[in-house]
């Protein structure tokens, strides 16, 4: 039985919302849009996952979130990156970089 891509993004959801978080506040619906697009809707994010993941990011620190009104003129929840945001997307950029690497040079192996 072989994976499905979204068996891969577990453990990495918070790290694209970070990411995903540098261009600016965003309510959860589009951040969750906008990470399915940029990997190709490969991601689906899940509102049962996303709004978790906010609050625990939330209580973390790594974003702060206030009320505002949505590109269609509704109230919603907009969050944005703080600077502990910030130096953990680093830390999770360099931890992911290394990961992929070392799994690449193994699956590359003979």
């Amino acid at each position: 039985m072989s994976r499905s891509p979204v068996d891969y993004l577990h453990g990495t959801l918070e790290t694209l919302i970070l990411k995903t978080l540098t261009r600016g506040p965003m309510h959860g619906y589009a951040v969750a849009r906008w990470i399915e697009g940029a990997t190709g809707e490969t991601f689906p994010v899940e509102e049962g996952s996303l709004y978790p993941a906010l609050y625990r990011m939330e209580k973390k620190g790594w974003v702060e979130a206030e009320w505002g009104v949505s590109e269609l003129g509704r109230r919603a929840k907009l969050y944005r990156l703080t600077r502990a945001g910030r130096q953990q997307l680093a830390r999770d950029t360099e931890a992911w970089q290394a990961f992929a690497s070392a799994v690449t040079r193994v699956l590359a192996r003979v």
